[in-house]
This record gives C-alpha cells, structure tokens and sequence, in this order.
C-alpha cells in the first residue's frame, strides 16, 4: 500500500463520514450528494492503486 492510496482512502471516509452527518442534520440534498460522490470516488481511486489498476 503506498502513501497516496492511504491517503486517498482516508479522504474518502472522512467524507464518507461528513455526508452521513450533514444528512442526519437535514442538510440540503445537494451538498450530501456533493460529499457522497467525491468520496465514492476517492475510495474508488485508492482501492484502484492499492489493486494496481492505476498507477
């Protein structure tokens, strides 16, 4: 495991963690959906280094 799939996983679930807040909160859906995709696609993005898919 290299340093930036560390990273980018522990981004993603900070803000994995910040939307399920932000919707407990009733926040507006556009913000959660906001926090939702980026940290779908900073999980993504680090399994795939982790996997080797992208380097």
């Amino acid at each position: 495991m290299t340093g930036l799939s560390t990273i980018l996983i522990v981004v993603g679930l900070f803000l994995a963690g910040g939307a399920y807040s932000f919707s407990k909160q009733k926040m507006p859906k556009g913000t959660v959906v906001l926090l939702a995709g980026a940290s779908a696609m900073c999980l993504i993005a680090g399994v795939m280094r982790i996997q080797g898919i992208w380097e």
